[in-house]
């Protein structure tokens, strides 16, 4: 019984992974509901309850993708992946409205500077901090508090040891997941309600993943505004690091 059951789950992948997303999610608004009487989102609750699933399946496994490392899981792994992610966030930019966009205006422009060069200095603190005085590895480290992808590729055109890109996706990631994990608990308190600040935040944040999550989260409305500055923070950020930033971080250092 068990093995026809488990033959007919990992067949269909796909399915049992939305099964499952199913179910976590269910249970995040249980908890919502029940435990904090709607005081904190289910779907932030659901965030945590993927990262433990996902670090759980990993310490399982002993792999690198979490659940999706174990066969049952497998299609959590297409689920999860940034095709279907992206296929997403364009499926919410249909609710996006153009004239709001164009409100952003400088203030959107400005915050995509902002954003990249806090996130930069931030991460060369970090990399000072653990030792590292070179300006490649700070570089390549403060790009990585960029974005994760932003991380690998400076320290790819710069020259940068395997350990440093390691370290800076880490790190990229570390911000990702606060972002999306944080959101939530700090909308209310920085007005984060309306497509104007979700615009702006989604410059200053930059991580796509996390911004994007985090306003699914808060209000799923928000998610193509806070998308559209994001996605332009990355590019800024692959354009400006391994240039710009690296001279003047080498200047200094």
């Amino acid at each position: 019984m068990w093995d026809a059951l488990k033959t007919a789950l990992e067949s269909n992948g796909l399915i049992t992974g939305f099964v499952i997303v199913g179910i976590t999610m269910y249970v995040a608004y249980l908890i919502s509901n029940k435990l904090t009487k709607g005081l904190i989102h289910g779907s932030a609750i659901a965030i945590v309850l993927g990262l433990v699933l996902a670090y759980l399946g990993g310490v399982y496994s002993e792999g690198t993708k979490g659940l999706a490392d174990i066969s049952l899981f497998a299609g959590i792994g297409l689920l999860g992946g940034s095709m279907l992610r992206d296929f997403a966030i364009v499926a919410t930019s249909f609710g996006a409205n153009f004239d709001e966009i164009k409100k952003a205006g400088i203030r959107g422009i400005s915050s995509l500077f902002i954003g990249v060069g806090l996130s930069f200095v931030v991460g060369i603190i970090f990399a000072l901090i653990f030792g590292y005085t070179d300006a490649v590895s700070l570089a390549t480290i403060g790009a990585g508090t960029v974005t994760y992808i932003v991380g690998p590729v400076t320290g790819a055109a710069l020259g940068a040891s395997s350990e440093v890109i390691a370290i800076s996706i880490a790190a990229g990631l570390v911000k990702s997941v606060l972002v999306m994990v944080g959101t939530p608990f700090i909308a209310r308190f920085i007005g984060l309600n309306n497509p104007l600040t979700a615009m702006v935040y989604g410059g200053l944040m930059g991580t796509t993943s996390g911004v994007t999550g985090g306003l699914a989260a808060t209000d799923v409305r928000l998610v193509p505004y806070g998308a559209v500055t994001a996605t332009f923070y990355t590019g800024l950020g692959c354009l400006l690091c391994p240039t710009l930033l690296f001279i003047l971080t080498d200047m200094i250092w």
